[in-house]
């Protein structure tokens, strides 16, 4: 598989952790509580795609739905921080979707097929870095669909932020030089068909554009 150009200042990470449900209004229309604590969990690295490469629905699913989220990069080696060390940590933040395919995420316990399909994580256009380790709390970020906007959010509304999921994260898994932790969604999330333009902004960073396509051979 060729590595995907994301673009500047970015390279792929080598490992995918994201934070579920870590926006209240998220939570609320998905019917789910808002977790008491980071819910945590991983998209393969082989669902990464840059910039202008296409989101390719696979035919196993009938449901597959955009999550426009804040890409953190992690920018030194993390291990059981506290939340000032890994505000410290923060190499810059980038545009990420979370792409799911939603029917198969409601019916298998476990998200890995869900969130994991080949195309599941466009990233990009570049690394943003922060001017000043509390900046995190201006992010704003946006998704639209064939120039609609379908969601608005912003970082100051997470649930848990940048530096409390980067710690608890840390607790768990260390964290590298690189890697990338996808920081939720807000509500809005909707579905994408073959044809469509997908839009994902993060306020900084620019817009990170992804066709969407059938994929060729699904469900054989």
């Amino acid at each position: 598989m060729p590595v995907p150009e994301l673009g500047p200042g970015l390279a792929r990470p080598g490992k995918i952790i994201c934070v579920g449900r870590n926006y209240r209004d998220h939570a609320e229309e998905m019917d789910n509580p808002v977790p008491e604590r980071p819910l945590l969990f991983q998209k393969p690295v082989s669902a990464v795609i840059g910039p202008g490469e296409p989101i390719r629905l696979p035919g196993e699913s009938d449901e597959v739905e955009h999550e426009a989220e804040i890409g953190v990069v992690v920018g030194r080696r993390l291990s059981r921080a506290d939340e000032e060390e890994a505000r410290a940590a923060v190499a810059g933040v980038t545009c990420v979707n979370d792409v799911t395919a939603r029917d198969l995420q409601r019916t298998e316990s476990q998200w890995a097929r869900a969130k994991g399909f080949d195309s599941f994580c466009p990233v990009g256009p570049r690394l943003h870095a922060l001017r000043d380790p509390d900046a995190w709390r201006e992010l704003e970020v946006r998704c639209r669909v064939n120039g609609e906007e379908r969601q608005s959010g912003r970082a100051a509304d997470m649930a848990f932020g940048l530096p409390a999921v980067l710690s608890y994260v840390s607790r768990a898994i260390t964290l590298e030089p690189g890697d990338l932790v996808a920081t939720g969604t807000p509500s809005g999330v909707g579905p994408l068909r073959p044809g469509d333009r997908v839009e994902v902004e993060v306020s900084g960073v620019g817009v990170l554009r992804n066709p969407v396509e059938e994929r060729s051979g699904a469900g054989s």
